[in-house]
């Protein structure tokens, strides 16, 4: 039996069985039979291929479907994120880990804070059962597999950052300073910020709640920007890279996104800050503010002079998108211990 963690966002999914870990865009489309599969050169994609078959229905998953399915599926949308995307993202994320042909697991996943009590019950629901498919891979080789998942676990995403910095590897209490002061949390995601405080571990609603500021909302900004100098509609999940590197090419035009990224950036963070210093206006004993999330990472220096408060640094031996799922598995951990694992070790992209 093993302990997954599965962190399902708009932007990527991550997914940790405390060896390593696997990343993906959060989009996934029809998969089509290739007329020619083999590289032009010589380069290893095995672990960009993700196809999987469930309930009769093929798959491909991640940058696989950008790259080759017609009709993908992206949406930032929460009522239809869980109602049609959760359940094939998080199934082609488990499919990574079964390495048996019938395999037993126990599950954490996360929710935004808005859209916990909500949707928590059906994301539960529809996980915890016995999933069939078929995983396919680059060769096309056809493997079969049954995934029995016989516990879940739903928690607010934000308490995974906590539970990675107070559990060790094996989930047991760690850094005793984490389960003793009032920590606020600033979770940003691709959709969503999710604003919480662990108080000695303990949830506070007063001072959560998510907003729709998430990176998404300074993608649209950008993608706005290239609309009045090309005309084109670039999708939000295309700009991921050229945002990273500073620069897309449209119709083998080079369009520098240095600054217009600084700008929605600079926005983006002081919107944020206002909220997290308007919730927690009562809250003025916080000991510690933690930014986290895969939004967290690139706006940090932002936020950090705008926040009222004492910054934590995330530790920096990860990527900041796998603090809150490294989280969810050590918290499984805690809670089935006799299911414990070995540290994580790699990510593949």
């Amino acid at each position: 039996m093993q302990v997954i963690g599965v962190d399902i966002g708009f932007g990527f999914t991550k997914a940790t069985d405390g060896k390593q870990f696997r990343v993906f865009k959060s989009i996934y489309g029809e998969a089509v039979d290739f007329q020619y599969q083999e590289s032009l050169l010589d380069h290893d994609e095995q672990h960009e291929h993700l196809q999987i078959d469930i309930d009769g229905n093929a798959y491909f998953i991640g940058e696989l479907a950008e790259r080759q399915s017609t009709n993908r599926q992206f949406t930032l949308e929460q009522n239809q994120f869980v109602a049609s995307a959760s359940r094939v993202l998080a199934l082609a994320a488990l499919s990574c880990f079964a390495r048996e042909r019938q395999q037993t697991m126990h599950l954490v996943v996360g929710l935004p804070i808005g859209h916990y009590r909500q949707y928590k019950a059906e994301l539960a629901g529809m996980l915890r059962d016995t999933h069939d498919m078929v995983v396919t891979n680059a060769a096309g080789e056809r493997r079969e597999v049954r995934i029995a998942v016989t516990d879940v676990r739903v928690i607010p995403q934000p308490i995974g950052s906590v539970m990675d910095r107070l559990l060790d590897a094996q989930g047991r209490p760690a850094e005793r300073r984490f389960a003793t002061e009032k920590i606020g949390i600033i979770d940003v995601g691709f959709k969503t910020t999710d604003y919480t405080i662990s108080d000695k571990t303990r949830y506070s609603e007063r001072g959560s709640m998510t907003t729709e500021n998430g990176i998404s909302k300074a993608f649209s900004a950008i993608a706005s920007k290239l609309k009045e100098n090309c005309g084109i509609n670039v999708e939000l999940y295309r700009l991921f890279e050229p945002v990273e590197t500073g620069s897309i090419k449209i119709r083998g035009r080079g369009y520098d996104l240095k600054k217009i990224t600084q700008h929605a950036f600079q926005q983006l963070a002081q919107n944020i800050a206002a909220d997290a210093n308007r919730i927690w206006a009562d809250d003025w004993d916080i000991d510690m503010i933690m930014i986290t999330g895969g939004g967290g990472a690139v706006l940090a220096a932002y936020l950090q002079p705008l926040l009222e408060g004492v910054i934590v640094p995330m530790e920096q031996d990860l990527d900041y998108r796998l603090h809150n799922v490294r989280g969810y598995y050590k918290y499984g951990c805690y809670v089935w211990p006799s299911a414990r694992s070995l540290p994580a070790a790699s990510v593949e992209e």
